[in-house]
């Protein structure tokens, strides 16, 4: 949680599911667990280490409020000893044995987290932050009581005491900041019902929804919750989806249907079959990708934890050197050179480079989303912000998805029903989404359709043919008539008026004769303008893949103000052209939503799903948008850039400062100005750096509006 630089680990961050349902085997409830128990689980996730029975956000929430007890501990015996250092007390002891015992309780339990997280550190023989801090605290405490013991009336059990206590409150925030997405993502889980209506033995029952199996058949009723993924076998209602997909208006679901669980049933009655139940459910998948990002690190953090184990060396032998030179060189007193040497040490802390970034992705990847921006890691959450090159499926990514029939032209004598008829018997055995489009026309003039349909055949990105009552049956793309040996003639050049409006052009060929086309339209998205706008206000090349015809495409582009266009390109060819976009030295997004998609999204620089696309594309791609708005592609470029943004300036104030200080700290200014640091001081500077850092991280959700608005 930012107490040390996070090594790889292998965490499994999947939620507990309020419902009951066991997400990551809780082996143990929280509040069944002793305080010995809580401490080691505290101890474990502050190290970063495997752990195992508690669930990520149990652990998070016990991690904070360690941290805040630790903290009000600490501050509550802090603020005694820095009264008590300032003031003349008449006790029947001296002034140092009266801060040693207040200050023994902050440096044993308040700063035994940093202890025991520098003894693991130092057991892997590694050097991280918590190991300078704890140098710090040890040698305040320890030096003070060396002096104590030699009768010497000054003491730095004040610094040790700050030191805690500071770096105690900066984590403490950060938690904080943490914790608005954390919340987000609990009531993403109070979505699940905690119990469903579950048929068993041909009787409807309530029972938890943690004992619902994948196979059980569910009972929805008016105003119910979803409880689990399942898809409809019976009755038809409409569901609201909006919380857990961002889609506004509801959806109407009926046999076939997927339903996905915490969505709102509306008026309708539903059974459904359960398909994914506890963690293999979409909303779990959604808490999973989320809690990846925000404990996943960003190379930004990675080089700053390897500069943090070259400042711990630094800052011990720079505490040494400050001794060695006031003590053996100049001449001045021990108490002296021990001061110097110990605000030397304090100020090094490099505890706000270890806030820097973590900080910055959690309020990042929060507000991605609180807006169904998913992004999958923090290394992505940075690559997006060097995009030079997006590269579009048109189909359900620009458009809509959900194409019309426009018009119908014939020839050969045949008639537009007669061509309808047989192209829709064909067009109910393919799952292309022309076909939808087909069949509803077909529905419309409610047309008889041949029911002998026989030897159906689909080539991937040229067409289908099948045996229609004994006809043979051709549909597709001109090419693939032309490769069946079937002659347009005078019907290619009505069909290339169409195209040149952007209408998609089906092709239907019977008995080896060109029977007519059929012009299919899919409306362009409302927000697909407007973002690839903002995308080339941000000087990013933008690019349309489309199997459609060279003209169809052309006529798309020019509608989008899209000037690059690959045209007629097989799915399996898509990952071939956003590589040829990688050869012009581009960093490249594709942004697709189906399974023919994915080969293309692995190829790309940064994959992007369109969330109502197909799990492949989904499990595939790099950054998931929920809700198919082609505006959230610009929203994830936008926050990328706002946080790494916020990165820099972290990274910079906390490297720049620990330059700076430490000399000022080690009493270079002293000799000629008579300006130096007491360790308490250097130990005030250190923490409020830290603080800076953090609320500077917070500071990003007050660009959201800017970050949202296309």
């Amino acid at each position: 949680m930012g107490l040390v630089p996070m090594e790889e680990h292998s965490i499994s961050h999947q939620p507990e599911n309020h419902s009951g349902h066991d997400m990551n085997h809780v082996m143990m409830p929280l509040h069944e667990m002793s305080w010995w128990g809580k401490f080691k689980m505290s101890m474990t996730m502050s190290m970063g280490m495997e752990h195992t029975g508690l669930a990520g956000q149990e652990m998070a929430m016990l991690m904070e409020r360690d941290i805040r007890n630790k903290f009000f501990f600490a501050l509550f015996f802090t603020f005694f000893v820095l009264i008590f250092s300032m003031a003349e007390v008449n006790l029947p002891m001296t002034k140092n044995t009266l801060l040693l015992i207040l200050t023994t309780p902050v440096f044993f339990y308040s700063g035994w987290i940093f202890l025991y997280s520098s003894y693991q550190a130092l057991r892997r023989k590694a050097l991280n932050m918590a190991v300078l801090i704890a140098v710090g605290i040890t040698a305040a405490y320890g030096f003070s009581i060396v002096l104590s013991f030699m009768g010497s009336e000054e003491s730095f059990y004040e610094a040790a005491a700050m030191l805690i206590t500071f770096v105690l409150f900066g984590h403490w925030m950060e938690m904080k900041s943490r914790r608005g997405t954390n919340d987000a993502l609990r009531a993403l889980l109070d979505l699940v019902p905690p119990q469903a209506r579950v048929l068993r033995e041909g009787k409807e029952t309530l029972v938890p929804t943690s004992e619902v199996n994948v196979g059980e058949m569910l009972i929805l009723k008016p105003g119910d919750k979803v409880p689990v993924d399942g898809i409809v076998s019976e009755g038809e209602s409409a569901i609201d989806e909006s919380l857990v997909t961002g889609e506004s208006l509801p959806v109407t679901k009926k046999s076939g249907d997927t339903v996905v669980g915490g969505s709102i049933n509306q008026n309708g009655s539903l059974s459904f079959r359960a398909t994914k139940v506890g963690s293999e459910t979409a909303l779990a998948q959604i808490m999973k990708l989320v809690e990846m990002a925000q404990n996943s690190k960003a190379p930004g953090q990675r080089i700053a934890d390897r500069f943090a184990a070259y400042l711990v060396v630094l800052a011990v032998g720079g505490g040494l050197l400050t001794f060695g030179v006031w003590y053996f060189v100049l001449g001045e007193t021990l108490l002296v050179a021990l001061t110097f040497a110990i605000s030397a040490i304090v100020i090094a802390c490099p505890d706000a480079l270890g806030l820097a970034t973590p900080t910055v992705v959690a309020v990042g990847t929060g507000l991605g989303a609180k807006h169904n921006i998913l992004i999958k890691d923090a290394t992505t959450l940075e690559s997006v912000s060097k995009i030079t090159a997006i590269a579009l499926d048109k189909t359900g990514t620009l458009t809509e998805g959900r194409p019309k029939v426009t018009e119908i032209i014939v020839a050969n004598g045949f008639t537009e029903d007669e061509l309808l008829a047989f192209a829709a018997s064909v067009e109910a055995r393919s799952s292309h989404p022309l076909a939808k489009a087909v069949l509803e026309a077909a529905e419309q003039r409610k047309l008889a359709l041949p029911e002998r349909v026989e030897n159906f055949l689909s080539l991937s990105g040229h067409g289908i043919e099948a045996s229609v009552d004994g006809r043979s049956v051709f549909i597709g793309a001109r090419k693939y008539l032309t490769l069946r040996h079937i002659v347009l003639g005078e019907l290619d050049q009505e069909a290339m008026s169409l195209e040149t409006e952007g209408k998609t052009l089906m092709f239907v060929g019977i008995d080896g004769k060109a029977a007519g086309a059929i012009a299919v339209a899919d409306p362009i998205k409302k927000t697909a303008i407007e973002a690839i706008e903002g995308m080339k206000r941000l000087n990013i090349a933008v690019a349309l893949i489309s199997g459609d015809n060279q003209k169809t495409a052309e006529a798309i582009g020019r509608k989008l103000g899209i000037d690059r266009i690959f045209a007629e390109v097989m799915p399996e060819d898509k990952a071939r052209y956003v590589e040829s976009l990688q050869k012009e030295g581009r960093f490249v997004a594709m942004v697709g939503d189906g399974v023919n998609d994915a080969p293309a999204l692995a190829q790309s620089d940064i994959g992007i799903a369109i969330g109502a696309g197909t799990d492949v594309a989904i499990e595939t791609a790099k950054v998931v948008l929920m809700k198919s708005d082609p505006a959230d592609i610009l929203r994830a470029i936008r926050l990328s850039k706002a946080t790494v943004r916020k990165m820099k300036q972290n990274l910079f104030w906390a490297s720049i400062y620990n330059v700076l200080a430490i000399p000022v700290a080690a009493g270079v200014l002293y000799p000629a100005y008579g300006i130096y640091l007491r360790p308490e001081a250097a130990a005030l500077l250190m923490s409020l750096s830290s603080i800076i850092v953090a609320v500077n991280a917070v500071s990003l959700k007050r660009a959201e509006k800017e970050l949202i608005t296309i």
